[in-house]
């Protein structure tokens, strides 16, 4: 017993002592503290380093959600270009009677002076227009041109975020594909500025973005400067069809997904307003920024135009209730099929009617239209715009207000031309907020205008020549020069051949 208890003492003093070695190795290897800190010298003021610590590197602007925020800023440049005067042409301003024999003067890119008497200064251009008629370019605030480009295959199909009813975060702009040779196409149709807007998948499909009509190595070498981003929404069957195994798959569904959307987008902005307005806040740190209720909280500042897809005229009383519920403004519902019913509470809103002149029955809710539509919404006093929604359609959206007016005057209800040309040009300028800049041939508004080869509302006439901010940008007389697209560079009208 007793060898046994020494033989277990040995080995416990053993186990110990290699401890002990093992510490004393590991104490080795680890430098002693010294007693006190030694004090740094600071580096001398002004050096990089002094400078580093006096000054820290700010975040970029992208950490904060920023109302009016501009990342993405148009470059496009007005060209330079002579001034010319227009004489002995058939005036239709959209701002007043039509003007026979009148003269109208650019110069700088801007109208001038507009009449039936006009002092042209000596050494000016002079156009004789031989009564042919000039209007304000045309303006189509529904295309989805670059978005849906043409050759028309997934490639080149970048128009629906269809992943989720919201999908406010995604912008027009990022799709739009400045090589589609549809533009040149809708100049030539005299259309100067469009408003290419996601497709109508979701209940928020995105912002739109709004273009000349030019040509651009970039989208920004396009985009309208200072015009407002627009939200695309849309109600009704679109949204229940895409989304019909995941929701909403109802209307009743549709109308809770915006309500819930503004609910959360009026908390986010004001989390931020409070931040970005108390220098106090901003000691701590910033909201989390969300790009989807950063869109939502815009519209809620006035700073978005809501552009909402809708046919059913219950359904556009409802979202009236639900934009006077979270307080925004509807700028123009779209498409409207049903927008006769309730022309007058349209008129009474102050929210703008984009329409086809004859489309209707190619779906349930599109199925009771009339074609005499915008004459019964002029008639109630509600801003009716011709839309196109088509690559093909935009190009002869002077024919399709033609048929508008044939339709209001086969029911009593005439649209005279000098009321019918704003279908075109002012009543959309106000929708995109630029009716202060374009839309109407008035001193001081951009020169984009349109030299028509006879009455603008005949299926026989067509653009003579355009011009977008004074630019000639279009001349039926001269092929060699027209705008093609990258995509057709080996492409030559045959009567420049």
């Amino acid at each position: 017993m007793r060898t046994l208890l020494r033989v277990l003492a040995s080995v416990v003093l053993a186990s110990l002592a290699a401890q002990a070695v093992a510490a004393a190795g590991l104490l080795a290897q680890t430098p002693p503290k010294p007693a006190t800190t030694p004090a740094t010298t600071p580096p001398p003021a002004g050096t990089p380093a002094a400078e580093a610590k006096e000054t820290p590197v700010p975040p970029g602007k992208g950490g904060l959600s920023v109302p009016r925020d501009d990342p993405f800023p148009s470059t496009y440049k007005v060209p330079a270009s002579p001034p010319f005067a227009i004489r002995n042409a058939t005036l239709l301003t959209a701002a007043g009677p039509v003007i026979a024999n009148g003269t109208i003067f650019v110069r700088d890119g801007k109208i001038v002076a507009v009449g039936a008497t006009v002092d042209v200064p000596a050494g000016t251009t002079v156009i004789d227009a031989g009564g042919r008629f000039v209007t304000p370019g045309i303006i189509d605030d529904h295309s989805h041109l670059g978005v849906y480009a043409a050759p028309g295959v997934d490639a080149s199909s970048d128009g629906n975020e269809a992943t989720k009813p919201n999908t406010a975060e995604v912008w027009a702009e990022h799709s739009v594909w400045p090589q589609d040779p549809q533009f040149p196409r809708n100049l030539a149709g005299g259309v100067t500025t469009l408003q290419v807007l996601p497709g109508s998948a979701n209940l928020f499909g995105g912002r739109s973005v709004v273009l000349k009509v030019v040509p651009g190595r970039t989208v920004q070498d396009m985009k309208f400067p200072g015009a407002l981003y627009g939200l695309k929404m849309a109600c009704g069957e679109n949204p229940k069809r895409v989304y019909a195994q995941r929701g909403p798959s109802t209307r009743m569904g549709n109308v809770a997904g915006y309500r819930a959307a503004w609910i959360q987008a009026e908390q986010y902005r004001r989390k931020w307003d409070k931040y970005l307005a108390d220098p106090a806040d901003k000691k701590g740190s910033a909201p989390d920024r969300d790009l989807t209720l950063e869109t939502l909280a815009e519209v809620l500042r006035g700073n978005i135009l809501v552009h909402k897809h809708c046919y059913r005229a219950d359904e556009m009383a409802q979202m009236i209730d639900i934009a006077n519920e979270f307080g925004y403004k509807i700028r123009s519902f779209h498409h409207v099929v049903e927008g006769y019913k309730i022309a007058d509470r349209l008129a009474a809103a102050g929210i703008a009617a984009s329409i086809w002149a004859d489309w209707g029955g190619f779906k349930m809710e599109a199925l009771d239209g009339v074609k005499a539509n915008a004459a019964i919404l002029q008639a109630a006093g509600a801003r009716a715009i011709i839309h196109s929604d088509d690559p093909s359609g935009s190009q002869r959206l002077n024919q399709e207000a033609a048929k508008a007016m044939a339709a209001g005057a086969a029911i009593g209800l005439p649209v005279a031309p000098a009321e019918a040309i704003k279908w075109l040009t002012l009543n959309p300028a106000w929708a995109l907020g630029l009716d202060d800049r374009i839309g109407s041939l008035e001193p001081n508004k951009n020169a984009d205008l349109v030299l028509w080869s006879g009455d603008p509302f005949s299926v026989y006439t067509r653009a003579d020549k355009v011009w977008i901010d004074g630019a000639l940008r279009f001349d039926r007389a001269a092929p060699d020069t027209r705008w093609r697209t990258d995509f057709e560079l080996g492409y030559v009208p045959a009567e420049a051949r």
